[in-house]
Protein backbone atom coordinates (compact mmCIF):
# COMPACT_ATOMS: atom_id res chain seq x y z
CA UNK A 1 0.00 0.00 0.00
CA UNK A 2 2.79 2.41 0.91
CA UNK A 3 4.72 1.77 -2.32
CA UNK A 4 1.60 2.39 -4.43
CA UNK A 5 0.65 5.46 -2.35
CA UNK A 6 -2.64 3.87 -1.35
CA UNK A 7 -2.85 5.47 2.05
CA UNK A 8 -6.27 5.49 3.69
CA UNK A 9 -7.72 8.35 5.71
CA UNK A 10 -9.92 5.88 7.59
CA UNK A 11 -9.65 2.16 8.26
CA UNK A 12 -12.81 0.22 9.03
CA UNK A 13 -11.72 -3.09 10.48
CA UNK A 14 -13.66 -6.17 11.49
CA UNK A 15 -13.42 -6.96 15.18
CA UNK A 16 -12.14 -10.45 14.36
CA UNK A 17 -8.65 -11.06 15.73
CA UNK A 18 -7.27 -12.09 12.35
CA UNK A 19 -8.55 -8.91 10.68
CA UNK A 20 -7.09 -6.72 13.43
CA UNK A 21 -3.75 -8.53 13.21
CA UNK A 22 -3.74 -8.10 9.44
CA UNK A 23 -4.31 -4.38 9.83
CA UNK A 24 -1.60 -4.10 12.49
CA UNK A 25 0.91 -5.75 10.13
CA UNK A 26 -0.03 -3.43 7.28
CA UNK A 27 -0.07 -0.34 9.50
CA UNK A 28 3.46 -1.11 10.64
CA UNK A 29 4.65 -0.49 7.07
CA UNK A 30 2.96 2.90 6.66
CA UNK A 31 4.58 6.26 7.32
CA UNK A 32 1.58 7.57 9.26
CA UNK A 33 -1.39 5.97 10.90
CA UNK A 34 -4.88 6.77 9.67
CA UNK A 35 -7.93 6.93 11.88
CA UNK A 36 -9.01 3.34 12.62
CA UNK A 37 -12.35 2.01 13.82
CA UNK A 38 -13.08 -1.59 14.72
CA UNK A 39 -16.58 -2.47 13.64
CA UNK A 40 -18.44 -5.63 14.67
CA UNK A 41 -20.83 -5.26 11.74
CA UNK A 42 -17.91 -6.09 9.39
CA UNK A 43 -17.71 -9.70 10.59
CA UNK A 44 -19.07 -11.59 7.54
CA UNK A 45 -21.86 -9.12 6.71
CA UNK A 46 -24.17 -9.24 3.73
CA UNK A 47 -23.39 -6.59 1.10
CA UNK A 48 -26.05 -4.09 2.28
CA UNK A 49 -24.62 -4.09 5.82
CA UNK A 50 -21.02 -3.65 4.63
CA UNK A 51 -22.13 -0.76 2.42
CA UNK A 52 -24.05 0.80 5.31
CA UNK A 53 -20.86 0.83 7.41
CA UNK A 54 -18.87 2.45 4.59
CA UNK A 55 -21.61 5.02 3.97
CA UNK A 56 -21.15 6.24 7.55
CA UNK A 57 -17.67 7.55 6.70
CA UNK A 58 -17.32 11.31 6.75
CA UNK A 59 -17.36 13.08 3.40
CA UNK A 60 -13.99 14.52 4.44
CA UNK A 61 -12.40 11.08 4.17
CA UNK A 62 -11.14 10.64 0.63
CA UNK A 63 -9.87 7.06 1.01
CA UNK A 64 -11.42 4.37 3.20
CA UNK A 65 -9.88 0.93 3.70
CA UNK A 66 -12.12 -1.94 4.77
CA UNK A 67 -10.36 -4.86 6.46
CA UNK A 68 -12.83 -7.69 6.53
CA UNK A 69 -13.72 -11.13 5.24
CA UNK A 70 -14.73 -13.03 2.17
CA UNK A 71 -17.12 -13.58 0.61
CA UNK A 72 -18.43 -10.24 1.92
CA UNK A 73 -15.59 -8.16 0.47
CA UNK A 74 -15.61 -9.91 -2.90
CA UNK A 75 -19.39 -9.65 -3.18
CA UNK A 76 -19.34 -5.95 -2.30
CA UNK A 77 -16.71 -5.27 -4.96
CA UNK A 78 -18.80 -7.11 -7.55
CA UNK A 79 -21.92 -5.16 -6.57
CA UNK A 80 -20.35 -1.70 -6.42
CA UNK A 81 -18.03 -1.92 -9.43
CA UNK A 82 -19.90 -1.08 -12.59
CA UNK A 83 -16.72 -1.45 -14.62
CA UNK A 84 -13.06 -2.29 -14.22
CA UNK A 85 -9.69 -1.76 -15.82
CA UNK A 86 -7.96 -4.64 -17.63
CA UNK A 87 -10.42 -7.44 -16.81
CA UNK A 88 -10.08 -6.98 -13.08
CA UNK A 89 -13.77 -7.73 -12.41
CA UNK A 90 -13.30 -11.17 -13.94
CA UNK A 91 -10.25 -11.69 -11.74
CA UNK A 92 -12.38 -10.89 -8.66
CA UNK A 93 -15.12 -13.24 -9.87
CA UNK A 94 -12.57 -16.02 -10.37
CA UNK A 95 -10.76 -15.59 -7.05
CA UNK A 96 -10.30 -12.92 -4.40
CA UNK A 97 -7.56 -14.41 -2.22
CA UNK A 98 -6.75 -13.58 1.38
CA UNK A 99 -4.72 -10.36 1.77
CA UNK A 100 -5.87 -8.89 -1.55
CA UNK A 101 -6.47 -5.18 -1.88
CA UNK A 102 -8.96 -3.83 -4.40
CA UNK A 103 -8.91 -0.15 -5.25
CA UNK A 104 -12.26 1.27 -6.33
CA UNK A 105 -12.92 4.88 -7.24
CA UNK A 106 -15.97 6.97 -8.06
CA UNK A 107 -17.17 10.54 -7.97
CA UNK A 108 -19.38 11.33 -5.02
CA UNK A 109 -19.58 10.99 -1.27
CA UNK A 110 -19.48 7.77 0.72
CA UNK A 111 -23.21 8.11 1.29
CA UNK A 112 -23.71 7.95 -2.49
CA UNK A 113 -21.81 4.71 -3.02
CA UNK A 114 -24.21 2.24 -4.58
CA UNK A 115 -24.49 -0.59 -7.07
CA UNK A 116 -22.41 -0.20 -10.22
CA UNK A 117 -21.15 3.30 -9.31
CA UNK A 118 -17.45 2.53 -8.82
CA UNK A 119 -14.60 1.67 -11.15
CA UNK A 120 -12.28 -1.16 -10.06
CA UNK A 121 -8.88 0.23 -10.98
CA UNK A 122 -6.35 -1.96 -9.16
CA UNK A 123 -5.90 -5.32 -7.49
CA UNK A 124 -2.88 -6.17 -5.37
CA UNK A 125 -2.29 -9.55 -3.79
CA UNK A 126 0.07 -9.38 -0.81
CA UNK A 127 1.40 -12.84 -1.57
CA UNK A 128 2.53 -11.72 -5.03
CA UNK A 129 1.06 -12.29 -8.47
CA UNK A 130 -1.47 -15.06 -9.07
CA UNK A 131 -0.20 -18.20 -10.75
Amino acid sequence: MAEADWLPDLVLCSTARRARETWELAAGELAGLPLMRCESRLYHPPVPVLLAVVREASAYMSTVLVVGHNPSLRDTILVTAGDAVDGKLQQVRDKFPTATIALLSWHGTWQELDSHKALLTELAVARGPRR
